[in-house]
């Protein structure tokens, strides 16, 4: 904690973004660069002890890699090996077929949803990006039209549809009913996909204009000269080895269906069911599916996991360095300014657990942090007040939690540097995408309020 406090510590934080991202967009400074000296700038200017301030820059740094290094890698890998054998070739055409190429973004849409509904965001994202960057090859769109409503379906399901961590959580503390929950969140985060991905992407592509050139496209999309020398692998192997992650997940999470709690097998299904081994295991299956059935060598698959590593380190490294400026915003005490800040404001229950996560989002980068907090916050509150149903509070801080991803959080680098976008690009997308759900999302958490009867 620095010794700066109140609205002067705001305004340094809010200082320190503008200086991020003036230092990238317009001095072109290297990401990873500008981000360690205005975090490091940023403790100097609230005095935080010295001593602390790399300590807490690497520990965001490394609580954000801890996790999100691991699923990339594997998730790269296991993109890679489908782009080489055709798979994301056959998803392409397959859904190309069957919503019709000016329909694609809607497509793009359904099947992040259908994905996301299990995993986290990044791991969605790391599965369905082969597939994003082989549509929007084949289709001749920009990777804005494609992408956009992709990240949107795996937003909405990993911010307001439990059984996600943070959701989870924010039903437990609020004692909300599951089922309603989920049923709520499905007629809340629908219009919120259909909204913020397809038609705010078929809007913004008109205006944002990518570089034609993008080197991680090119090094997942399956070359032409491949495709044509080697069968498609068939589209029900391509879809097995694709959803076997998320299957897993589901293993893991719904083990106490299978066996008793606390047993070998429920411990085990957890185990497998953890996004980190699921991707593993999906990943070796995936030597052989897309593989070794496939007509490749030992030699040549060790040559695809090898090659698609070396592009993804620097979006490693940067997603990691957003997770140590997070931190320095939470050590330096900007969190608990804003918590205060939200708190004093006398809200009603649901626009106090959505500011109260909005701005613990936009203060920390990270949705889970926000949304875990605000729940805890909040939570005692409703029991005490009561006159809320606990499941619209569920939503209502979901919601908030997702408002305005910018430069301290990893998802908001791992949509620009795979998108190939610049920072203000990325802004006026991703950043946008995230606060038309954010927003949408309480107008339709208000609006049932207002329709639903108390029980």
């Amino acid at each position: 904690m620095g010794l700066v406090s109140g609205h002067l510590l705001l305004l340094y934080a809010l200082l320190s973004i503008l200086a991020l991202v003036v230092g990238i967009a317009r001095f072109k400074l290297n990401p990873l660069l500008a981000l360690i000296v205005v975090s490091l700038a940023l403790g100097l200017a609230v005095r935080m002890p010295m001593a602390g301030i790399v300590k807490s820059f690497e520990t965001g740094m490394g609580n954000t890699l801890g996790h999100v290094a691991l699923v990339v890698a594997l998730g790269t890998m296991l993109g890679k090996l489908m782009a080489e054998s055709g798979g994301a070739e056959r998803i392409a055409r397959t859904l190309i077929d069957a919503f019709g190429e000016r329909r694609v973004h809607w497509a793009m849409a359904v099947v992040a949803f259908l994905v996301g509904l299990p995993v986290f965001f990044e791991v969605g994202f790391v599965l369905l990006i082969p597939i994003a960057f082989t549509v929007a090859r084949r289709t001749g769109t920009s990777m804005i039209l494609v992408g956009l409503p992709m990240v949107a379906g795996l937003s909405v399901v990993h911010g307001l549809v439990p059984p996600h961590p943070a959701a989870l959580m924010a039903v437990n503390a609020y004692q909300a009913n599951m089922g309603r929950t989920i049923l709520y969140a499905l007629v809340v985060g629908l219009p919120c996909i259909a909204i913020a991905g397809p038609l705010f992407a078929k809007l913004v592509d008109r205006h944002v204009r990518l570089k034609v050139r993008n080197p991680l496209m090119e090094e997942f999309v399956a070359r032409a000269e491949g495709s044509e020398a080697r069968p498609l692998p068939g589209f029900a192997v391509t879809l097995f080895t694709i959803l076997l992650p998320v299957l897993l997940m589901l293993l893991g999470d719904g083990s106490h269906l299978f066996a008793r709690p606390g047993s070998g097998l429920a411990e085990t299904l957890k185990f497998i069911g953890n996004p980190v081994m699921a991707l593993l295991l999906a990943t070796l299956v995936s030597f052989y599916t897309f593989g070794s059935a496939r007509g490749f060598n030992r030699e040549d698959i060790l040559r695809f996991t090898n090659q698609c590593l070396g592009p993804v380190c620097g979006v490693i490294l940067v997603i990691g360095a957003g997770g140590g400026f997070g931190q320095i915003l939470r050590d330096s005490g900007v969190s608990a300014a804003i918590v205060q800040l939200a708190t004093s404001a006398h809200l009603s229950l649901l626009l106090l657990a959505w500011s109260l996560a909005a701005l613990l989002r936009i203060a920390t980068g990270s949705a889970t942090v926000a949304m875990t907090t605000s729940a805890s916050i909040v939570a005692p509150i409703a029991a005490t007040l009561g006159g809320t149903r606990p499941e619209l509070l569920v939503l209502a801080t979901g919601a908030g939690s997702l408002i305005l991803s910018h430069v301290n959080d990893g998802g908001f680098w791992l949509v620009k540097e795979y998108f190939h976008m610049t920072v203000p690009q990325t802004l006026q997308t991703w950043s946008v995408c995230e606060t038309i759900i954010s927003v949408v999302a309480l107008l339709l958490t208000l609006a049932l309020a207002a329709i639903l009867p108390w029980p």
